[in-house]
């Protein structure tokens, strides 16, 4: 608004329209001058991303194939709660993936490109009004490494968090990461109160080599080290996630690394069954094998829970999202 000689209040008018109202032209923007928006639409205009797909939980959760203007696709998952109205959406923050972990049907087509700020929050946007209350969570674990994308990403973040827009507590907001160290050390520089989550998956080396090859060079050490250091700065408690493998991770020697791993670290655990892909040999660990990791992981005081599988019949559980342009 400056660089068009406007006064600043005309900027939080503008991003009321974009980030509440969540108008898609400038014709709509009606307390802005029409020769403002003339000139808005003719040097910015605006490339609404629209709902191409969409399916329904018996759950209630939604799955959504959220279309850009060139064409580009990602999913994104709308996660209501009947027992305390809350509403999570789980937004992505690249199209595709590069990490290619061998659980994640993502990394299986490949990375085609960053999304920006604005395509990030439009699919928040998107799912709220589908679902047709507000959100009160977000979690940044959909398609993509967000450290990869770290400028856009956090552009986003602080969008949604504008205490005059959606207004969602930083709190309330997470980020996913596979551990990528030097965006740990600057995530926890920023003045936000925004939450991080780690995908572990494994604390023993080969293992998570294994599963998640991309991040071999990133030794479990040295990843302790990165959230021992933001723990310490930042006073606030990483979320470990870990996938249950039958027979892949889910020994009593990774259940040991695993409480080696967290001793003197302040996190929560939260374990994941892993949903079965097309073309995987992969399954879940076996209920009793859950239970005894629970029981051994709260006995050494640690929080520990396990996340219910949402959306696992549309696919749009943990590890299910494609990046695809149709359903079949």
């Amino acid at each position: 608004m400056e660089l068009l000689g406007q006064p600043s209040f005309r900027a939080k008018q503008l991003a009321q329209w974009l980030y509440v109202h969540h108008v898609n032209s400038y014709e709509n923007m009606t307390n802005l001058p029409v020769s403002l928006r003339e000139s808005l639409s003719e040097r910015f205009p605006l490339h609404p991303a629209t709902l191409a797909e969409r399916r329904i939980s018996h759950d209630g959760t939604r799955k959504y194939i959220v279309e850009f203007h060139d064409g580009a696709c990602v999913e994104a998952v709308a996660i209501p709660s009947k027992i305390d109205n809350r509403l999570t959406i789980c937004f992505s923050t690249q199209v595709g993936c590069s990490m290619q972990c061998a659980f994640c049907a993502t990394g299986k087509a490949g990375f085609e490109r960053n999304l920006l700020p604005g395509e990030i929050v439009d699919q928040v946007m998107l799912a709220q009004e589908d679902m047709g209350q507000r959100v009160t969570n977000l979690v940044g674990m959909g398609q993509g490494e967000p450290f990869l994308n770290y400028e856009n990403v956090l552009s986003a973040l602080r969008i949604l968090n504008y205490s005059k827009g959606i207004a969602i507590g930083a709190r309330h907001i997470s980020i996913s990461t596979c551990g990528l160290l030097d965006g740990i050390e600057r995530f926890s520089h920023e003045p936000e109160q925004f939450t991080l989550a780690v995908s572990l998956h494994a604390a023993r080396q080969a293992t998570r080599d294994l599963l998640m090859p991309r991040m071999a060079t990133n030794q479990l050490p040295d990843l302790q080290r990165a959230l021992r250091r933001y723990t310490q700065k930042t006073n606030r408690r990483v979320t470990l996630e870990y996938i249950m493998i039958q027979d892949v991770n889910d020994t009593e020697d990774d259940l040991e690394a695993l409480q080696a791993f967290c001793s003197d670290l302040l996190c929560h655990i939260n374990l994941i069954p892993i949903n079965v892909l097309e073309d995987s040999s992969f399954r879940p660990s076996e209920p009793r094998i859950m239970r005894r990791w629970i029981e051994s992981i709260q006995s050494c005081g640690k929080e520990i829970t396990v996340r219910n599988s949402r959306g696992a019949d549309i696919e749009g559980a943990c590890g299910q999202l494609k990046r695809t342009k149709c359903f079949t």
